[in-house]
């Protein structure tokens, strides 16, 4: 039991981690969308993963030895795929704002991250430790629908002048249609991780520190999700011309919007980075190992509503509004806690 609260709270403290990525974004000056999206994602799926998975390889190893393995390609394409929910991700935060945004794309992803791995794995989801999985899902969707409602009520409570200053680009069936595609696709990099397991197990037979084992397996993961994410923002750099967004700004503003371009690049890494940290400590738990990536997304959620609190956009959403989405955020922290409960 003191293993999984550690490893609980390692995962927490990525999830804030990640839940914060986006505050530094509001700093980034005079760079469009795309030219920001693709310097954080240098951050964010490249370096700072490069340098995680450095921390696994064995001495007398190497990364592409670990990488030589079946797998290995199948986590790249996955990574793709959850690329395109990346790049929606960002645009759900535009429309929807951080709370509500992350709380629809990450619920979607929770779900379908989570069911997706046991399904294809052949795992009952009717019967003992697969039953527990799904009722655990539902417990967090649960908690999803919620938020979700108290972002309705908040919609129609709101004028739109006031929906406008709480988030700029306010529009909510468009911004709902584009979080269910992010965490639809954004469910494929557990799926990723989930084929490149025999990478994981390569990296520990070669004797990596269980702590970082996993981070080979993200590495690969996040590469296949800058391939299209990279893609994209050039194209758009290209046809808004963009383009010349990176060095026409003056130097300190060229500096500033790097640094926090790398400080939420590092934060949105420290989610996966914890995960795999997390998830060594549940190794004596099926059922826990099975459900970390359901337990990532909800402490997301919960930690994106926080920040959403803090930079008020519920404000003017009214007292019962709050009061429901205080609601879901506890159905999810008891999600957090029903797998261990129920033993």
């Amino acid at each position: 039991m003191m293993d999984i609260g550690i490893g609980l709270l390692i995962i927490a403290i990525g999830s804030l981690g990640q839940s914060s990525s986006y505050v530094p974004i509001n700093k980034v000056r005079e760079w469009s969308w795309e030219s920001f999206w693709l310097v954080q994602g240098i951050f964010a799926w490249l370096l700072f993963p490069y340098l995680g998975a450095l921390l696994a390889i064995p001495d007398g190893c190497s990364l592409l030895e670990l990488w030589n393995t079946q797998g290995s390609v199948t986590a790249v394409i996955y990574g793709m795929l959850w690329g395109i929910g990346g790049l929606t991700f960002g645009l759900s935060m535009r429309y929807l704002g951080v709370a509500l945004g992350q709380s629809i794309a990450l619920g979607t992803c929770a779900g379908f991250g989570t069911l997706f791995p046991a399904l294809f794995g052949g795992t009952d989801l009717l019967h003992g430790t697969g039953l527990v999985l799904l009722t655990g899902v539902c417990i967090t969707l649960a908690g999803i629908a919620v938020i979700g409602y108290a972002g309705s009520l908040k919609a129609w409570n709101m004028t739109e002048e006031e929906k406008k200053a709480a988030v700029k680009d306010f529009a909510l069936t468009k911004g709902l249609l584009v979080a269910l595609l992010a965490g639809i696709m954004s469910a494929c990099f557990n799926l990723g991780l989930e084929a490149g397991n025999g990478v994981l197990l390569r990296t520990k037979s070669a004797g990596a520190n269980e702590l970082f084992a996993l981070n080979p397996v993200v590495l690969l993961v996040t590469i296949g999700g800058f391939c299209t994410n990279a893609v994209y923002c050039i194209y758009q750099n290209i046809k808004n011309g963009t383009g010349h967004d990176y060095l026409s700004v003056s130097r300190g503003t060229f500096l500033n919007n790097l640094l926090f371009c790398a400080l939420a690049g590092v934060l949105w890494y420290s989610q996966f980075f914890g995960l795999g940290m997390g998830k060594s400590y549940f190794a004596g738990s099926p059922v826990m190992l099975a459900f970390s990536w359901s337990i990532l997304m909800s402490l997301n959620v919960v930690f994106s509503n926080l920040w959403g609190i803090l930079l008020k956009e519920w404000k003017g959403a009214g007292k019962r509004t709050v009061v429901i989405l205080i609601t879901g955020m506890c159905i999810l922290i008891f999600s957090l806690l029903y797998p261990n409960l129920i033993k």
